[in-house]
């Protein structure tokens, strides 16, 4: 109830001074008083301003506001380990096929860790001489590409 009576000071208030200033032929800025005053008179004619103070003061309402809180804490927190992780379930299974199936490139030969004993004390091969001609400059990144099968 005194929250109705404050808005509709408010409001009455606001269309006296929209008067003053539409009498001193400022009517654009009276328009505009006019009709920020009239706002709070709607809301109390609508019942907006009773519905808020019912709800401000009501224990259930809080308490269904923190439980849609929870909601969307936990709707928020999902979403961001989902991202995280890299997609659904599914998607992430697929992805682990793939990885699996792929880890060895179909050219690739024995490791090159070294030699028989594989302590790593072989030497390198040397490297094959650059040609200038134009097929041969690209073939390396051309394997590496198909490699990773772009």
């Amino acid at each position: 109830m005194i929250a109705e009576t404050v808005c509709s000071a408010v409001g009455v208030a606001g269309l006296g001074i929209a008067a003053v200033t539409a009498y001193r032929k400022r009517f654009l800025s009276a328009a505009r008083i006019a009709a920020y005053a009239l706002v709070p008179l709607g809301l109390v004619m609508t019942g907006a301003v009773g519905w808020v103070v019912d709800t401000a003061f009501s224990p259930t309402a809080w308490a269904g506001f923190v439980v849609l809180g929870g909601a969307w804490a936990l709707f928020a927190t999902t979403r961001a380990v989902e991202r995280r992780r890299g997609g659904t379930r599914k998607e992430r299974r697929a992805a682990a096929r793939a990885a699996r199936t792929d880890a060895v490139a179909p050219a690739a030969s024995a490791p090159s860790l070294g030699g028989a004993s594989g302590r790593g004390t072989a030497s390198r091969p040397a490297a094959a001489p650059r040609t200038t001609g134009g097929a041969d400059d690209f073939s390396d990144i051309e394997a590496i590409l198909k490699k990773h099968g772009i």
